[in-house]
């Protein structure tokens, strides 16, 4: 399966796709049919590159990011669409997710440390990818507001719960700053 982020400035309309609209100014996630008129982000899921192609034709342009992901075929799994939000120097210290999904900062600036020394920092507009349990530390900017809008492919398990896994355990008792708002979840079409 491939999950691939479009960026659609001028609005977007699906017929129904495997994937999440987020419309950039209502700051609000919808699946299926739906349609945007001003800036928009389309978190599709396409089946195979040809699938991958054909949605391209269909929506404006080429995807922004586009990963292969493996989920396991025995497990039930959910797409979920959440933003992220940090103040002015919030730090989500090293922590793990369950599941792949692709991020793409709306404003402000954020730090990914993947632990390999190359730190490297998104500005506004910018994508990436965070596979299963791939350890992270994100450092917000310590002078401006930070949030992001992510699409986490979740095992259904998780439903409804924080995803959030603090590598270090003393990391769980420290003050969390970053608030994370759940703005769709839904099971994923087998």
């Amino acid at each position: 399966m491939i999950l691939a982020l479009f960026e659609q400035p001028e609005g977007v309309r699906t017929r129904g796709e495997t994937g999440v609209v987020y419309d950039i100014d209502a700051n609000a996630a919808r699946s299926g049919a739906a349609r945007v008129e001003g800036p928009a982000l389309l978190f599709a899921l396409a089946s195979d590159h040809d699938a991958l192609v054909a949605l391209s034709h269909e929506v404006s342009g080429a995807p922004a990011l586009a990963v292969e992901v493996m989920l396991d075929p025995s497990v039930e799994w959910l797409v979920r669409c959440d933003r992220v939000d940090f103040p002015p120097g919030g730090v989500a210290y090293r922590h793990v997710h369950p599941g792949p999904g692709i991020r793409r900062l709306l404003h402000g600036e954020l730090t990914i440390d993947r632990g390999d020394g190359a730190p490297c920092t998104y500005r506004a507009g910018k994508a990436w990818f965070e596979g299963a349990d791939d350890p992270v530390l994100a450092t917000a900017s310590p002078t401006e507001e930070t949030a992001f809008v992510r699409v986490l492919l979740l095992p259904a398990a998780w439903a409804g719960r924080r995803t959030i896994r603090y590598v270090e355990p003393g990391d769980e008792e420290r003050p969390k700053l970053q608030r994370a708002t759940i703005l769709l979840e839904e099971p994923l079409p087998r």
